[in-house]
């Protein structure tokens, strides 16, 4: 039968997360614990053998100061017992008290059994020491036979009689694996403790992840108005749940344009496609040559407006989207803006307009020269449109600050209070226009990704102005003539008229 594991902790990056962090918490306090160990385990050994050091020099003074007579023996002998006693009692696991120290003294010169006080009989403990060679007054580690820890050893030499004072390492040995085991108790429980705490505090942090990710699992099947909560505090969490909002409103604002788009295309569409059916049909239906070509023209004409209506459409969709294909080239604004002004002079002479011209020369632009073309055009276009007979029209072009700048007024009625605020918006038109309402958004959307701005205002005295701004482009080296004697670029030499 296996052991089927919660989803949550098979989902989960949590324990992932919090993994790293604790081995690293885990080698790291191991790495304490062991120094601590180190430093303890020499301070006591430092403290023993001190006090090894400090009896041994004790117990010689003693012997130096006791005469020898019959009482030497058991003078010294009870000062090495009551030496004994100030190491604390230590037993066994029966309970029975174990005495862990040692005093033996030879006579080196009388050759007399030594002096010895001492846990058991003597014999393996001197062979211990004769086959060891023990340095004066430094502690030595004995291995003594039939002892399962070693004995810290200090040597003395009095007076051609040699004093070994002795202490059991088992004490220390067993305080010191007391302490590694503690340690070894309090490092697991603390490492498990900061993997406990690592991994709940991965969760909380992946919780709220995993509400960002089901916020956004939603919005495909609900609505696009729907947002992701944004803590106060900010934190990465919180700025990715901001950008995720920010992106959702962009994407909300994309598809209502589109929707907007596609209703009004629908709406606009309708009309000429209505148009020509029925241009189409009335050329079926009469049989005269005349009649029939008539129609076809109608119905030619019609699809040429809705191409015209389509690209410009596709075109103010692509330029606010970034992605108008341009091909950038170096522009006589001057010229184009002329050459296209001189197009309309016949339409402006119908409608009786004044036209007044100021157009500094050679006003050199980096730009794409078609859409420069159908962005002049779409504004002598409106001003052919909407403004009524018999008005003054101005048109003038000049540099300044490093911007083109060029400006189409005239004294209209100018713009209604409903368009002026939306005028670059697509679709948006007064009541009474016949238009499709994308002039003015063409131009805007053409000059802002040529890098340049465009605004409306209402003209002092009543009418319209439309300005347009463009980075100039600076060519060097123009050509003798283009400008006048001063260096300074020459104005265009048509003068205000009216176009009849």
């Amino acid at each position: 039968m296996s052991l089927k594991v919660p989803k949550t902790l098979r989902t989960t990056a949590a324990w992932r997360i919090s993994l790293w962090p604790t081995l690293a918490f885990a080698v790291g306090t191991a790495l304490t614990f062991s120094i601590v160990y180190l430093l303890v385990a020499r301070g006591i050994r430092a403290r023993s053998d001190a006090w090894l050091k400090g009896e041994a020099e004790v117990l010689s003074q003693v012997s130096a100061d006791t005469p020898r007579d019959h009482l030497y023996n058991r003078i010294v002998g009870e000062v090495a017992e009551l030496a004994s006693r100030e190491v604390p009692d230590e037993r066994n696991s029966r309970g029975q008290e174990l005495n862990s120290v040692f005093f033996l003294e030879e006579d080196s010169a009388t050759g007399g059994s030594p002096l010895w006080v001492g846990p058991s009989s003597s014999p393996p403990f001197l062979k211990a020491i004769h086959n060891t060679r023990l340095a004066l007054g430094v502690p030595e580690s004995l291995q003594v036979e039939g002892w399962p820890t070693t004995f810290r050893v200090v040597a003395h030499n009095q007076d051609g009689r040699r004093i070994y004072l002795g202490l059991s390492n088992r004490g220390i040995v067993h305080a010191l694996n007391v302490m590694a085991f503690r340690f070894l108790l309090l490092w697991g429980a603390t490492v498990l403790i900061g993997f406990f705490i690592s991994y709940i505090s991965a969760y909380r942090t992946l919780l709220r992840v995993e509400r960002i990710t089901e916020t956004v699992g939603r919005i495909g099947t609900r609505d696009l108005a729907e947002r992701l909560p944004e803590p106060v505090n900010a934190d990465e969490i919180s700025r990715l749940a901001s950008t995720f909002n920010r992106m959702l409103e962009r994407i909300q604002t994309s598809v209502t344009e589109l929707r907007t788009v596609t209703d009004a295309v629908a709406h606009d569409l309708r009309s000429p496609v209505t148009s020509i059916r029925c241009s189409l049909e009335s050329a079926l239906s009469n049989d005269s040559n005349e009649g029939w070509r008539d129609s076809i023209c109608e119905a030619i004409e019609g699809l040429d407006r809705l191409l015209h209506f389509l690209n410009t459409t596709l075109d103010v969709a692509e330029a606010e989207g970034g992605a108008l294909r341009l091909e950038r080239t170096t522009v006589d604004l001057s010229a184009v803006v002329k050459q296209l002004v001189n197009l309309y002079v016949p339409s402006m002479a119908v409608h009786r307009h004044e036209l007044a011209l100021n157009l500094e020369n050679h006003v050199m632009v980096e730009a794409d020269e078609q859409m420069l073309h159908r962005m002049v055009s779409n504004l002598l276009e409106n001003e052919l449109t909407h403004l009524p007979p018999e008005r003054w029209i101005g048109i003038r072009l000049f540099t300044h600050d490093g911007a083109a700048e060029l400006k189409i007024e005239d004294n209209g009625p100018g713009f209604s209070p409903e368009v002026i605020s939306r005028a670059f918006e697509r679709f948006a038109k007064g009541k009474h226009s016949s238009g499709h309402g994308l002039g003015l958004a063409f131009v805007q959307a053409v000059v802002r990704a040529q890098g340049g701005s465009a605004r409306i205002a209402q003209r002092t005295g009543g009418g319209a102005v439309v300005t347009v701004l463009l980075p100039e482009k600076r060519v060097t080296g123009l050509a003798v003539g283009q400008r006048g004697g001063d260096g300074r670029v020459g104005k265009d030499s048509l003068a205000t008229r009216e176009v009849s």
